[in-house]
């Protein structure tokens, strides 16, 4: 199938489609990135997992970082390397293949250290250990994504660190960012080497961890590069390293589905999509994340003046699944696509199979407007989730 890429014309089914253009494009920035500021970057499997895709980011990266056993396996036997692994707390039943399947790993409490370091040496004796710290600073505003807020449930705080720091213990890891810009990192770094540099000569690495945008349009990439290599220039011994995820996966495609019906109540229109808010596109409820519509103008109200504004509703059975509104220029038609931008990193690990409503394919749209089908998803996904 032949795509044209403004209009997704030919596609008459929901999917997330990822433009391969746009992902070169963002890893060739990013490996850049890495070789101007003698850095290392890494893929967060949090915000991006399609593992089909690995091959095209093996030319650019060479490592990814995992939460979980899953994610683990999954840079292991997928990606071809062990992960660099932070966990908010480890299993007995899980740290063994943990411990196999990655070089680094991260602990979030001095007893998770205590309890799991000589069990995960056992089992992989070349792992370095590191150690999660919190700067007790963070400038992200929404308090579901801020690590750092009173009360965290993540990294050890400087007061509760001894003078000499177990001897196994090579880096630490710290992630205090949310698609912030370089500006924000310079400041936290401020935060972090005034807590923190006391303990900088007993380690070999620092990761700096995830929410570093640098593929957004108005990244100051200069100041990152240039705050990375000051950093270096005060620690030369300290490998740095950043674990960004939406960076990689930032507008690299769309979530396109269809208008399968409109429907009015109280003078307010709402067009009825084959895809559900809380199923496909979560962080739309949770966040608030408000999505870009391509075509279509967000209204903070309906515009009574206006007679294509409408709300998006999921086809879910969630009384609250739906979004307003939006205005289009001309009346909506049922069959008719509507395309939600920058639908690739977080959303496609983060859906879920709530009321069996069906889940968008995921496709590959090559350089050449050909389209190659990563996965689709029928009844069986779903009752196996159920077995």
């Amino acid at each position: 199938m032949k795509l044209n890429l403004d209009t997704f014309s030919t596609v008459n089914r929901p999917m997330y489609i990822l433009e391969e253009a746009r992902l070169r494009r963002n890893l060739r920035l990013i490996a850049d990135v890495a070789r101007k500021a003698d850095v290392e970057i890494i893929l967060a499997f949090k915000a991006y997992a399609l593992w089909k895709t690995f091959p095209i980011f093996r030319e650019y990266i060479h490592a990814t970082t995992a939460s979980s056993l899953a994610e683990a396996r999954l840079a292991y036997e997928e990606f071809g390397s062990k992960a660099h692994t932070f966990s908010p707390a480890y299993t007995d039943y899980e740290i063994d293949e943990i411990a196999r399947c990655s070089s680094h790993l991260q602990f979030n409490s001095l007893t998770q250290y205590e309890r799991y370091h000589e069990r995960a040496r056992k089992f992989n004796p070349k792992i370095s250990f590191g150690l999660r710290i919190n700067p007790e600073y963070s400038e992200v505003e929404t308090e579901l994504y801020n690590p750092c807020a009173p009360g965290t449930r993540f990294g050890v705080s400087a007061n509760r660190l001894s003078e000499q720091l177990p001897v196994d213990i090579d880096g630490f890891h710290c992630h205090c960012h949310c698609e912030s810009g370089a500006a924000v990192f310079k400041r936290t770094l401020q935060h972090i080497e005034n807590k923190f540099a006391r303990w900088f000569t007993q380690l070999k690495w620092i990761n700096f961890g995830g929410g570093h945008l640098m593929t957004r349009d108005d990244y100051d990439i200069t100041l990152l590069i240039d705050t990375l290599r000051g950093f270096h220039a005060r620690y030369p011994w300290l490998k740095v390293i950043l674990e960004p995820g939406s960076a990689f996966a930032w507008q690299t495609g769309p979530l396109v589905c269809q208008v399968v019906d409109v429907v009015e109540d109280h003078e307010i229109k709402t067009a009825i999509l084959n895809v559900s808010f809380t199923c496909h596109m979560p962080d739309c409820l949770e966040m608030p994340y408000t999505p870009v519509v391509r075509g279509g103008k967000h209204r903070i109200a309906d515009d009574k003046h206006s007679p294509y504004i409408y709300r998006l509703g999921g086809n879910s059975c969630l009384s609250g699944d739906y979004m307003g509104y939006w205005e289009f220029n001309h009346a909506l038609r049922i069959g008719e696509n509507i395309i939600f931008e920058d639908m690739l990193h977080y959303t496609t690990v983060k859906t879920n199979m709530f009321n069996g409503v069906s889940h968008p394919a995921i496709a590959l749209a090559k350089p050449d407007g050909t389209l190659e089908i990563l996965r689709e998803y029928d009844y069986n996904d779903y009752k196996s989730r159920m077995d």
